[in-house]
């Protein structure tokens, strides 16, 4: 484990309180970009341009071998309840789920890599990846091919039911692949004095959400795992009208492709025939899909070996929350690990927080990482 000077560490606490003051939501984090550029810039990390208008790519070293390294950026758009000196300056919005943490982090194994450059066995890329939360930057990034002559990729992510000091390493699956839908059911509107004039789409929308429970509970073997969730529902604009449309939108989760494409035939076919049966038409659109997040194993057992020199390495559960990190990961060998911040409230709670003794875990679990790939010529696939 690298030893952070005080000085340094505490340079890099204050710059994450920064961030967490002055969060950006998906798809506008220009400051953050700009702020992550001026940190890399004063230490003479080279940046390499792309045509994305958030987010920052940047690399070290010399050689063939690259080993890539990323972090996510973006907040969420959440009323801030943590009461620390450093909250949200921005009104619903916040770094709830962690990810000014996940930047200062490789920011700061960035400058004590670029420190020892001429140790490294190789290059070292750098991806400050934006919308994360929409399950949107990962793709950006690699259209902008910053994967390119990669042989590697490291990510993490804070868990806040881990305490400091304990790093979370597991090989294969890891976190659940993720779908994203809308739904439009489309009926027919009239006065609620009078139902029997109209089609209502109210009731065939609770029908479909009743029937889809039944995927999981009735469909899926128990010895898989799925989730099938409903989480947002419009429709109406008053208390005495019925109306035309409702719309409905959540998530689906699997970890295999088996799974998953059962799941969705089966979705699909409960929202049809529900509002086929009672003359409605339905609409089902896919905003997003994405693979799980599938450690490789033989980086497991790598990093598993070399971060124990300095943190308690344990067998985290597998979750059926998601991160686009998978996306990398379908492109190159991947390790995605859980980084213990101890904290009693769950990523996106308005009172979530981070425990600032854990950075330099984080900035130690990147820096091993990197140099522990570059110098291995143990075969990934």
């Amino acid at each position: 484990m690298i030893e952070i000077e005080k000085e340094f560490l505490k340079k890099l606490i204050d710059d994450r309180h920064f961030l967490h003051m002055n969060p950006e939501l998906s798809g506008e984090e220009f400051a953050t970009t700009e702020f992550i550029k001026e940190k890399l810039k004063e230490h003479n990390i080279k940046i390499i341009e792309t045509n994305l208008k958030n987010g920052v790519v940047a690399e070290i070293g010399q050689g063939d071998k690259v080993v890539a390294l990323r972090a996510d950026i973006d907040a969420l758009p959440i009323e801030e309840e943590s009461g620390v000196a450093y909250h949200s300056k921005v009104k619903g919005k916040m770094h709830a789920c962690g990810h000014d943490f996940h930047t200062i982090s490789l920011i700061g194994a960035a400058i004590l890599l670029k420190e020892n450059e001429d140790e490294l066995k190789g290059k070292v890329r750098l991806i400050f990846q934006p919308e994360e939360e929409i399950n949107s930057g990962a793709v950006k990034m690699i259209e902008e091919n910053v994967l390119e002559g990669v042989s590697c990729i490291i990510g993490f992510h804070n868990k806040p039911d881990i305490p400091v000091g304990f790093i979370g390493i597991k090989e294969g699956p890891l976190m659940a692949g993720v779908e994203q839908f809308e739904v439009e059911i489309r009926g027919v509107g009239t006065h609620a004095a009078a139902p029997h004039n109209g089609n209502d789409p109210i009731v065939t929308a609770s029908q479909i959400i009743t029937g889809l429970q039944s995927i999981v509970s009735r469909h899926i073997s128990p010895l898989e795992t799925a989730v099938v969730s409903v989480t947002k529902i419009e429709a109406g604009k008053t208390w005495n009208i019925i109306p035309d449309r409702v719309k409905l939108e959540g998530t689906i989760r699997t970890f295999s492709e088996k799974v998953r494409e059962e799941t969705k035939k089966l979705f699909e076919q409960i929202i049809k025939n529900y509002s086929a049966a009672v003359n409605q038409e339905a609409e089902i659109k896919w905003i997003s899909d994405g693979s799980p997040v599938d450690n490789n194993e033989k980086m497991a057992e790598i990093l598993k070996k070399e971060i124990s020199k300095f943190a308690k390495v344990i067998e985290p559960e597998i979750m059926m929350g998601g991160d686009d990190f998978a996306r990398y990961q379908e492109k190159v060998p991947g390790l995605y690990a859980f980084i213990g911040t101890g904290c009693p409230y769950e990523w996106h709670h308005p009172s979530f927080l981070i425990d600032d003794k854990a950075l330099p875990y984080a900035i130690n679990y990147f820096i091993t990482g990197a140099k522990a790939m570059l110098e291995t010529n143990d075969k990934l696939k």
